[in-house]
């Protein structure tokens, strides 16, 4: 049973209360009602000594799939290292492979030996192999439990091996066809051998995949596979196209948020891992620190600009209160381009061309225009009321000025993500400083050098 948001806080009470009575049948009967992602919520919030009772009550298929499902930054290998090693290699046992590689490869490898003593051969071969692979990689993603069947058995004969094989793996969306030496083939779905005469060869019947990757696929990569070809899930081979494993769609979910976090935290230059959501405050100003140094740096050359129009802004002292006006509004712009084109990035899987950076500039034309008529007006209403310079030649200033930085704005937002793509910078590090640099810069040289060639 889920539990609603509001009614977390009680469960937890609850449960605490229970854990201090020590009443382990009444704790055993309050978690079987719970679904494990659940139950992960609430031993995330419990302290070191009671998450171990907890794991140490619940049936190894629910402890394991808990595991599983809690955070990795919430400390889940070493609670299983905790753990007597011999109940450790149980909860394993439960888990799908690629789920028990990724929480034993968060463990110093003396732990990882003491729990892989006591796995079964077989087992503790396939995680090993698993734990080969770069976690952010295809193989990283993978499990090795899949049904396949060889294309030279009958429908029948196929069927009869999906039952048997079925049993063995906890969820399947896809069977492989593979050959005699298990390269594979294609696909063929369980309504199509269902309905297929009992004596037809699955040769005849198989299906070539959308898609497959190879073990060193970047996960971003297999994610944006899963989700233009809507799969279940995608095969993924060897260099001799042999079938090694497959990952399937919830794999990916996590993925995608994982990806959309890192590039947000990034974006915002507050680092590039979700663990920074749980950072100490001293941690926070080491990773955010360095990347406000460096805006420093970029702000004051911007700023610089100022300084050489010093006289200008002295005999027309309405420009100290429309400059950040345009340079605010031109950063903005910016962040908003800047915003779609990583996103785009991201999700097409290909730099944008000429067309997306010329859309870009025409958005930057409209909004440039009409942004630029409002801070026009503006400017000559102050003067209108004896608040501001009395020339209306500052509305046309400001207007070119206000138009000229918003299409600097959006074609920058739109290409400087794409060039730093390009070069093999990763866009949503570094693009937001430059961006914003561009933008005050533009921002004030076009308004004080327009302002000095048409006013004084």
């Amino acid at each position: 049973m889920s539990i609603p948001a509001q009614e977390m806080e009680k469960v937890h009470e609850r449960l605490a209360a229970l854990l201090a009575e020590g009443d382990r049948q009444a704790l055993l009967h309050a978690l079987e009602e719970l679904h494990p992602s659940d139950i992960a919520d609430l031993v995330e919030a419990l302290e070191d000594d009671h998450r171990i009772h907890v794991l140490s009550v619940l049936p190894a298929d629910v402890a394991s799939e808990t595991l599983a499902e809690m955070e990795e930054g919430e400390d889940r290998a070493d609670l299983l290292a905790a753990l007597h090693p011999a109940r450790s290699a149980e909860l394993l046992q439960e888990m799908a492979d690629d789920d028990a590689a990724d929480l034993l490869g968060e463990l110093e490898p003396h732990e990882q030996r003491r729990i892989f003593e006591q796995l079964s051969a077989e087992d503790a071969g396939d995680i090993r192999g698993l734990l080969l692979y770069d976690e952010e990689t295809a193989g990283g993603l993978m499990t090795t439990d899949l049904v396949s069947v060889e294309a030279n058995l009958t429908a029948a004969e196929a069927l009869t091996e999906v039952r048997r094989q079925g049993r063995e793996v906890e969820t399947f969306y896809t069977v492989f066809v593979v050959d005699q030496r298990r390269r594979l083939l294609g696909t063929v779905g369980l309504d199509v051998l269902v309905t297929a005469e009992p004596e037809e060869k699955v040769a005849a019947l198989v299906e070539p995949p959308a898609a497959v990757v190879l073990p060193d696929t970047d996960q971003e990569e297999v994610s944006w596979l899963i989700a233009r070809y809507n799969l279940a899930s995608i095969p993924v081979v060897n260099e001799f196209d042999v079938l090694l494993g497959r990952i399937t769609f919830d794999d990916v979910l996590d993925v995608l948020e994982e990806e959309q976090t890192e590039d947000i935290l990034r974006l915002a230059g507050a680092g590039s891992d979700e663990d920074v959501l749980r950072h100490s405050a001293w941690k926070s100003v080491r990773t955010r620190l360095p990347w406000l140094l460096l805006n420093l740096v970029t702000a004051a050359m911007a700023a610089a600009v100022i300084l050489a129009f010093e006289d200008t802004i002295e005999q027309v002292v309405t420009l100290a209160f429309l400059a950040p006006i345009i340079a605010a509004l031109g950063g903005s712009s910016g962040t908003q381009s800047l915003a779609v084109t990583i996103r785009r990035l991201t999700l097409e899987g290909h730099r944008p061309g000429p067309g997306f950076i010329s859309q870009e500039l025409a958005v930057g034309l409209v909004n440039g225009a009409v942004l630029g008529v409002g801070i026009a007006l503006i400017s000559l209403g102050l003067g209108a009321l004896g608040l501001g310079y009395p020339d209306p030649m500052l509305g046309l200033v400001v207007l070119l000025a206000m138009w000229g930085n918003q299409v600097v704005a959006t074609v920058a937002g739109a290409s400087i993500p794409t060039f730093l793509e390009r070069v093999g910078v990763d866009p949503s590090v570094a693009s937001s400083v430059f961006v914003h640099t561009l933008t005050d810069l533009f921002g004030f040289f076009l308004l004080l050098s327009l302002a000095s060639a048409m006013l004084l």
